[in-house]
């Protein structure tokens, strides 16, 4: 007797990943009596695969991030799995139905309840790591292109930091919707990486005059929009390269930068800021739609650098911000 409500216990908890205080890599610990969450109405409950490692969750990790959780919490936002539950407003979606999702709230866990507004069918010609490399990076690729750079079709599109997460994501989207795309990485499997998954031209941002040989290339004239994933290394030397009336969005910084501004007056242009996050209703709508439609239609296939154990969450922290050999596409945790 005693043994079985022993494990009828255990049933009602599971594995996760807890922060009970902000810091380095060693503050994520795996836990095994976690509870598992209860969805509400509006919510199903996901089995989890697989989630998603991003930049942002070392930054809300750290307490450097604009919203921080409440302690202790279970860090991650997007991940892929199996619905097991459904609440009664839910109609778009049934148990057993493979899914990925974003802006979730604890995907470093066995089990995870989110929004159905945020939960979307995955294609079934891509894995589970593959779908927990959706959310984060090509929502914000969309956003970046879209919502803040207005892009469009034609227009010289540079992508800063290409080999990325976001960076691969954003080259096919805008190879997908008829733009000139330029990308940079930092090593020649990365300048593979990049031209393989949608730009035209791929520089190396660690050779001397690289940005200025980008600029030529496509015209002299200057980009129409530049993607930037590493602002306090290239947004001084971005506006350099900038033509009339030009964005530069923001998706990622980590320090402060000077900046003439004199080149922005002469041309025109502006620098944006990008955060998921502020998206709207209507925006996350919109970006959604599109994802969705580029997975289901092939050409939006995200490319998985490495896949850790959920054991390995501190190395895969420390992984996804280190530069050594450049940045190679998505990390993910596995749950299984």
């Amino acid at each position: 007797m005693n043994s079985h409500f022993f494990c009828f216990i255990r049933g009602l908890a599971m594995k996760a990943v807890r922060v009970h205080t902000f810091g380095g890599p060693e503050v994520l610990k795996v836990e095994t009596d976690v509870p598992i969450p209860v969805h509400t109405e509006s919510q199903v409950l996901i089995r989890v695969g697989s989630a998603g490692v991003n930049p942002v969750d070392t930054y809300i990790r750290m307490g450097l991030f604009a919203q921080l959780p409440t302690l202790p919490y279970i860090p991650g936002r997007d991940g892929a799995g199996t619905i097991e539950k459904i609440g009664s407003e839910v109609d778009n979606l049934k148990v057993g139905d493979r899914v990925f999702f974003s802006g979730a709230s604890g995907s470093y866990a066995e089990y995870v309840a989110c929004e159905s507004r945020s939960v979307f069918h995955l294609a079934d010609r891509l894995s589970f790591a593959q779908g927990a490399a959706l959310g984060v990076p090509y929502f914000t690729a969309y956003r970046a292109i879209f919502i803040k750079g207005k892009a469009k079709a034609g227009d010289r599109l540079l992508v800063h930091g290409a080999s990325g997460a976001v960076g691969l994501a954003a080259c096919q989207i805008a190879k997908a919707h008829g733009m000139t795309v330029v990308g940079t990485a930092g090593s020649p499997q990365g300048m593979e990486l990049v031209k393989n998954n949608g730009a035209h031209l791929v520089f190396n941002h660690r050779e001397k005059g690289y940005l200025e040989q980008a600029a030529e290339a496509v015209g002299g004239d200057g980009f129409d929009v530049i993607i930037e994933n590493a602002s306090d290394i290239n947004l001084g030397p971005d506006l350099t390269v900038i033509g009339p009336g030009a964005r530069v969005v923001i998706v990622g910084n980590r320090g402060n930068v000077e900046i003439s501004p004199r080149f922005l007056m002469t041309e025109e242009a502006s620098i944006v800021g990008c955060a998921l996050f502020r998206s709207t209703p209507e925006e996350w709508r919109q970006t959604a739609a599109s994802v969705v439609a580029g997975v289901e239609m092939g050409f939006l296939t995200p490319f998985i650098d490495k896949e850790y154990p959920m054991e390995t969450v501190q190395e895969a922290h420390a992984h996804v911000l280190s530069h050594e050999g450049g940045s190679r596409g998505k990390l993910v945790l596995t749950m299984t």
